[in-house]
């Protein structure tokens, strides 16, 4: 554990996708039990929280839910509350909303497929070194392409030098690419749709309103999309 003080005890792990992309291998198991370099995706994101001493984590479920369900709840650390979302997979936004009770104002926000190295400080205490709650909703982790391994896309947001985020005009390319990492504030959660949605929709208010920011991750970031990314991202891990 290194840098400032922790801006929240508390994660949401995003867990409850059908992991369409990962076929075939996602037809016996749902994605976050997948295993990359000995042990499952969601494991990978669980001990980076209890290493930066994150001591709560909220993880949603719906896809194979029995499964994932008893595999995170034999954790100690970080201690897990399930958000069960099997009757209706509510999207990202829409899981955040009804796992809101459970979370504190801020939390921070994870996909349970992230892998990452970390740079001279672990991405939590980057993103609380950086927090701003009187002008920030929300603030992401992003890395320029040189750090996101495996990715092959045109990249998601530009960002200014306070740190403010814009999005990717189409047909262009943007510098920065979001890691699945972020800060939350309740105030990005207020007046939210019901039922399924995109955090999208609250993001695009945000960068409206000038209160979505983010930081840039000094270490590397692996997207492990498809089956074809586990090997590359294997050996990178091995080679620290």
């Amino acid at each position: 554990m290194s840098g400032p003080k922790l801006a929240s005890d508390t994660a949401m792990v995003m867990a409850a996708g059908l992991g369409k992309r990962m076929r075939p291998l996602t037809a016996s198991q749902p994605k976050p039990l997948l295993r990359v370099a000995g042990k499952p995706l969601i494991d990978h994101a669980l001990d980076k929280l209890d290493a930066a001493g994150v001591a709560r984590a909220i993880v949603n479920v719906h896809y194979m839910a029995d499964a994932l369900e008893a595999h995170v709840l034999e954790r100690a650390q970080p201690q897990v509350t399930i958000s069960d979302e099997r009757e209706e997979l509510l999207e990202t936004g829409g899981g955040l909303i009804k796992a809101q009770p459970h979370l504190p104002d801020p939390f921070f926000c994870l996909n349970a497929d992230n892998i990452w190295l970390d740079g001279p400080r672990d991405a939590f205490h980057d993103l609380s070194m950086h927090w701003n709650p009187d002008v920030m909703d929300a603030l992401l982790l992003v890395v320029p392409h040189a750090g996101a391994n495996n990715f092959n896309g045109d990249g998601d947001f530009h960002m200014d030098t306070s740190g403010l985020l814009s999005r990717r005009a189409p047909g262009r390319i943007a510098p920065f690419i979001y890691t699945g990492i972020q800060l939350i504030s309740h105030r990005l959660l207020r007046d939210a749709p019901e039922g399924k949605f995109s955090t999208n929709i609250l993001w695009s208010r945000a960068i409206e309103e000038g209160r979505l920011f983010g930081t840039s991750f000094t270490g590397q970031w692996f997207e492990v999309g498809t089956p074809e990314a586990i090997k590359p991202t294997e050996d990178a891990l091995r080679r620290g």
